[in-house]
């Protein structure tokens, strides 16, 4: 890298709105982005700081919609390549999660006599962990723990990562009362995606509904009051009497 060049930030970094990442003479491949004050480049989003190879190009890719993974996070990815090993797993990152063939069987393979895909195709879904992350590779998942494996029923839907938050509530209260009012269990991942396995078809359109209503309204109080009322009338409305369509 050039001496009038100096970058304050690594690879892979999240960065905020207004923070510096670098000064001197580079180029800017997302300039939507990044934008230069004096010699500063200076970020204008959420987003994952990057540098091209040569050292002379500033990238930030934004991360608005899309999850950071942490260490020991709940995910639900979804099978986008098989390889020989292992697959590649959306997990609504900028980058895909890795889960190996050993840690999801439990066992070795072999791969001249065994086709990953026999187990998970693309397209199946899997309720994950993330084990390890770091800047030098993508995150690596494991379903080794209760309840992690291949999701084989039940809804999924996305909201924003940034409201699963809400969908949680303080100490667990909005997920205890979406369970509690609807007889559903529910899985809210920290990417964004939520399992839904409920007693009936109705009792999951009205926790989907709730869930939207949720996503639309978390930033106006007495939101779990709300909630319990709305279930309650659409209970009502569609003829649900304690867990069970009448």
């Amino acid at each position: 890298m050039a001496k009038d060049r100096v970058v304050y930030v690594n690879k892979r970094d999240l960065v905020v709105p207004g923070q510096v990442l670098a000064e001197g003479d580079f180029k800017v491949s997302t300039p939507m982005y990044i934008y230069k004050e004096g010699g500063r480049y200076i970020s204008a989003v959420v987003g994952l700081f990057d540098i091209s190879d040569a050292g002379d190009a500033l990238i930030l890719i934004p991360l608005e919609g899309f999850y950071y993974p942490r260490q020991e996070d709940l995910v639900i990815g979804v099978v986008k390549n098989v390889g020989i090993t292992s697959w590649e797993i959306d997990i609504r990152a900028p980058f895909p999660g890795i889960l190996y063939a050993a840690d999801f069987l439990g066992r070795s393979i072999n791969p001249a006599r065994e086709d990953l895909a026999d187990f998970l195709d693309i397209g199946d879904m899997v309720l994950a962990k993330v084990e390890v992350f770091d800047r030098t590779r993508g995150p690596l998942l494991t379903t080794k723990g209760k309840g992690l494996g291949k999701i084989a029923k039940g809804a999924v839907i996305e909201i924003s990562p940034v409201k699963v938050p809400r969908v949680i509530g303080k100490k667990g209260s909005m997920h205890q009362t979406l369970e509690g009012e609807t007889g559903c269990k529910i899985v809210v991942a920290k990417n964004g995606r939520i399992l839904i396995n409920c007693p009936n078809k109705v009792l999951e359109e009205i926790v989907i509904l709730a869930i939207r209503k949720i996503e639309r309204e978390a930033h106006i109080p007495g939101l779990t009051d709300r909630i319990k009322e709305f279930i309650l009338k659409e209970k009502v409305r569609r003829g649900v009497l304690s867990g069970q369509h009448e």
